[in-house]
């Protein structure tokens, strides 16, 4: 069997920055541990696999697998499989709808940046945090703990979310994944790293699914519902936000990397 395998850098317009994805279009779902496998031979925080749906309003299904977990939302991934569907697969519609573990998400072409329509998943505080975990996050000033999906952890700038440094083996024994974030600077609303080691993912470049907790939190804090973000990893990327209440969009380009071939057995 042969596969089609597609590698795009999200939320950036330069290659080698912003988020790189694996895209594998598919005609009908693969074996869920094989999927896994693919995933984690690819060795990227994200591979997605879509399909298409017979469902009325919905173009695809789509799936995400990070190298050790399937997860229930991906930003960079979706955004990427978006830009190969409207690039490279000759989809003719403006809007594409997918269906995923997270519901319905649509993903609009407007030029060259696609804006991604999102669930808006504003974190509450968040008291009963082992001390484990900020331990491993080596923090012991932050301005509050909250959680939805992931830990959010608030910093009182942008200089201690840049200087972080994680005990990566620590953080993946309490389980959780992470968000740290503080206020940016120079027309950036609002900075922020990402840490999953316990879903295979040390740092994540860009973290789409980490802004639909960012971006209601900032929202309220900054009394702003158009903000411009900037996740400060080592290879960075760049996110137009917007808050809608229980939605929220993400806009960004990607950059086409390359298109390879899998073979695999059957």
């Amino acid at each position: 069997m042969k596969l089609t395998l597609y590698q795009v850098d999200a939320f950036t317009n330069k290659l080698f920055q912003g988020n790189p994805a694996a895209i594998i279009p598919l005609e009908k779902w693969l074996d869920t541990d094989l999927m896994q496998k693919i995933a984690m031979e690819n060795n990227l925080s994200e591979t997605a696999f879509f399909v298409p749906s017979s469902q009325s309003g919905i173009d695809f299904e789509l799936r995400w697998f990070t190298p050790g977990i399937e997860i229930n939302l991906c930003g960079h991934a979706t955004l990427a499989s978006a830009w190969i569907i409207f690039n490279k697969l000759g989809f003719e519609q403006d809007q594409i709808h997918f269906n995923c573990k997270s519901g319905k998400l649509s993903v609009e072409k407007r030029g060259d940046v696609l804006h991604m329509d999102f669930p808006s998943w504003k974190p509450e505080r968040f008291d009963d945090y082992p001390e484990e975990l900020l331990n491993a996050l080596n923090l012991s000033d932050v301005v509050g703990v909250y959680k939805n999906r992931d830990v959010l952890v608030e910093l009182q700038n942008e200089d201690e979310v840049k200087k972080c440094s994680p005990n990566f083996s620590l953080l993946k024994d309490t389980g959780y994944k992470v968000i740290i974030t503080a206020p940016g600077r120079n027309g950036i609303d609002f900075v922020s790293r990402f840490f999953a080691p316990a879903a295979g993912i040390d740092e994540d470049p860009v973290t789409g699914s980490a802004h639909s907790q960012l971006i209601p939190f900032w929202a309220e804090k900054l009394d702003k519902k158009k903000m411009f973000a900037k996740q400060i990893s080592q290879r960075g990327g760049e996110l137009e936000c917007k808050w809608w209440g229980d939605r929220v969009t993400m806009a960004g380009q990607c950059v086409f990397y390359m298109k390879g071939e899998l073979s695999l057995p059957g």
